[in-house]
């Protein structure tokens, strides 16, 4: 993956340690109450409380509800964020957000571009591990209500003491071009209709991610492709994704017959850098927080001023 690239992956970035030696710790959150230092994210209805926009409020165990969930998301590494290098920080899952609902909340999707590395990494740390929470509250093995453990980053079925780990679903997504260098972009039948991005879908079990983008091209367009050469990757926690990026290339062996499957894709165009600039007034692109978009820009040689 090219530095610069890398740079136009929003989700990707974090200043981070996640100290999962911690997590080992039973007594580990009564350490971090009673410890000054230690700062809280809340977190309510997929939201994070904001210190300023384009800012996470970091605050003091004390200053928040009765949370209904905790997560310990590690120490932070940032030199430029108000609290100090080393400070731990846990995620506080709100289901009433009480006193803070008349502050002001945002969501990643939106924010995801603006924030700070250390906050675009605790925020998607924070929503991924809690929307798993979310839907594993039942042992996949005896049906019995698991309960958290190691300090949120675990799942323990009280009947037979079995630990369930988070899950990630990959994901691949691919900018397709032909011999003349033109990307392929379509329209899900979810969007709206001048809505368009690159085709993407869940890896099988049992498939490796190269086999995926030659499966998911043919299955949404009808077209075979070759060489799919991999980009970069960025977590995409709604719910819990991981997208992995790729580039490849039209078969210029088999003659393919562009077609939308009709069910997810209804419509396929290909563009030219120039047509795609010119289209842009209306044709709506991915946002700036998502892998597809920094793909098509990869493509495209620089950045869009679209609508998003």
């Amino acid at each position: 993956m090219s530095q610069s690239f890398l740079a136009r992956l929003p989700l990707s970035r974090h200043e981070i340690d996640r100290d999962y030696l911690s997590r080992e710790r039973p007594a580990l959150f009564d350490e971090l109450r009673a410890d000054p230092a230690a700062r809280v994210l809340p977190i309510f209805e997929g939201t994070a409380l904001l210190r300023a926009p384009g800012e996470l409020a970091l605050v003091p165990f004390d200053a928040i509800p009765q949370p209904s969930m905790l997560v310990y998301l590690g120490r932070s590494l940032s030199t430029t964020s108000p609290e100090p290098v080393g400070t731990p920080i846990v995620a506080a899952l709100l289901d009433d957000a009480g006193h803070l609902a008349e502050g002001e909340w945002g969501n990643l999707r939106r924010l995801g571009a603006e924030l700070s590395d250390r906050d675009t990494g605790l925020l998607a740390e924070a929503l991924g591990i809690l929307n798993w929470h979310a839907t594993h509250g039942f042992s996949p093995r005896t049906g019995e209500a698991t309960v958290p453990g190691k300090a949120g980053w675990v799942r323990v079925d009280p009947a037979s003491g079995a630990e369930n780990y988070p899950r990630t679903d990959a994901a691949i997504i691919v900018g397709i071009t032909d011999s003349r260098d033109r990307l392929l972009l379509g329209s899900n039948a979810l969007w709206e209709s001048n809505r368009f991005s690159l085709l993407a879908g869940f890896v099988e079990p049992g498939e490796s991610l190269e086999a995926a983008v030659v499966r998911e091209v043919f299955e949404e367009s009808g077209l075979r492709v070759i060489d799919p050469v991999y980009l970069g990757s960025q977590p995409w926690p709604f719910p819990a994704s991981l997208m992995v990026g790729f580039l490849a290339k039209l078969d210029p062996a088999i003659e393919s017959v562009l077609t939308p499957d009709g069910t997810e894709i209804l419509d396929l165009r290909w563009f030219t850098r120039d047509e795609l600039a010119a289209s842009l007034d209306e044709v709506l692109l991915p946002g700036p927080t998502s892998i597809a978009r920094a793909i098509i820009e990869e493509w495209f040689g620089g950045p869009l001023e679209a609508r998003a």
